[in-house]
């Protein structure tokens, strides 16, 4: 039975964006698959009482913030264009079931990605996610209609429920089997764990 990397992010942490830079050809290296799992960081941590202020909110750290969040996009290799304008990510992280169900959850994340960490586009806004649908070759109208509709919010609502059930506090997060790792720096732990199930 092929190992699954269950990977808990969210379009709108920049450590969830740098950590795929590294999950799929880390799925590849050892024979994995990865269920893609976007849930709202922000009603995450409330739920589990993680209600400290946002890091860009306490001064002496967010001084820090983005030379930290550079130094690992310049390790990995990757652009890195700032904050993006808008960061309500609701709309855009239910756009990853439309993917699902096409087969192509791995590039449309990338794109969303791509769209708001790199060139700092707003991912609430209807103009970026119409370019998002059409750089996938959806019909725009149908992937918005869909990310606001009942269903994707049944999805997303069973997604949070199924992530606090399992004790999910924050993004990036990996399950493997009974095994779960949080950070954009635990991927080494990661790749060990997967080498030593070979």
């Amino acid at each position: 039975m092929m190992t699954t990397i269950d990977f808990y992010f969210d379009i709108h942490s920049p450590y969830a964006y740098l950590a795929f830079q590294r999950v799929p050809e880390l799925a590849r290296k050892h024979g994995c698959s990865v269920n893609y799992l976007p849930i709202d960081l922000r009603r995450t941590k409330t739920a589990v009482g993680n209600t400290g202020p946002a890091g860009i909110k306490i001064p002496a750290k967010a001084r820090h913030l983005f030379t930290d969040l550079q130094r690992w996009a310049d390790r990995y290799g990757v652009a890195l264009g700032g904050r993006p304008k808008g960061m309500d990510s609701n709309r855009i992280n239910r756009g990853v079931f439309f993917a699902q169900d096409r087969g192509v959850a791995e590039d449309y994340i990338r794109e969303a990605y791509t769209a708001t960490w790199v060139r700092g586009g707003d991912m609430a806004s209807d103009e970026l996610l119409t370019e998002l649908a059409q750089k996938m070759g959806w019909d725009p109208d149908e992937f918005l209609a869909y990310i606001g509709s009942a269903e994707a919010d049944e999805r997303y609502e069973e997604l949070f429920n199924n992530a606090i059930d399992r004790g999910v506090f924050g993004v990036p997060i990996y399950i493997i089997d009974d095994q779960m790792w949080w950070g954009n720096d635990r991927l080494q732990f990661v790749d060990e764990y997967l080498a030593g199930k070979k």
